[in-house]
């Protein structure tokens, strides 16, 4: 079975960033990949102190519910995570829980190397490409294959529930969820 974990950034019930994010997973589920959708909303994700006791434990010592998201990660095939962007670059939590993870596979099993993904950000009205840029860092360094789609993988949304409106973005993410897919089918071939 192939399956891709998207992670939610947003601290929102109702998010733009969690309804793109649904697009994204049915576009993947729609080309024969299984998807799930983890959210931090309320995990209070803490940074990196670069203790390096994640080497000799297989996953992280900072008990703020990440692990669990680690372990869910560790086991599949993509990974996607999505940031709403607030002020201009992506949020704290995600880029601490990114950092995280990407020490805890570095230290270890390298579970990230060879997965397959890449982030979303989404902005009402900018800010989406520093954020882009700024998550991409985490694919490259671990070894991961970024796919990519027509556009960079952004959507401008306003207020709650307007993320849809972006026809091209939302064309974009669908396209995106799509090489995901695709990219995990032939490597698993």
């Amino acid at each position: 079975m192939t399956k891709v974990i998207l992670l939610n950034a947003s601290p929102r019930t109702k998010s733009n960033t969690l309804d793109v994010l649904k697009v994204c997973a049915d576009e993947i589920e729609k080309n024969g990949v299984d998807t799930e959708i983890l959210s931090l909303k309320g995990k209070n994700i803490r940074s990196c102190i670069a203790c390096g006791k994640c080497s000799e434990a297989g996953n992280c010592i900072l008990n703020d519910g990440l692990d669990e998201i680690i372990d869910k990660i560790r086991e599949v095939d993509g990974f996607i995570p999505a940031a709403p962007v607030y002020f201009g670059t992506a949020r704290g939590d995600i880029m601490a829980a990114l950092q995280r993870i990407g020490k805890v596979s570095r230290g270890g099993d390298k579970f990230l190397s060879g997965m397959v993904g890449g982030p979303i950000a989404v902005a009402r009205r900018g800010g989406q490409t520093l954020t882009l840029q700024e998550m991409t860092m985490f694919f490259t360094i671990n070894n991961m294959i970024v796919a990519g789609s027509s556009y960079w993988n952004m959507v401008f949304a306003g207020p709650e529930g307007t993320a849809l409106e972006d026809k091209e973005g939302i064309e974009t993410i669908k396209l995106f969820g799509r090489n995901v897919s695709n990219i995990i089918k032939k490597l698993s071939d």
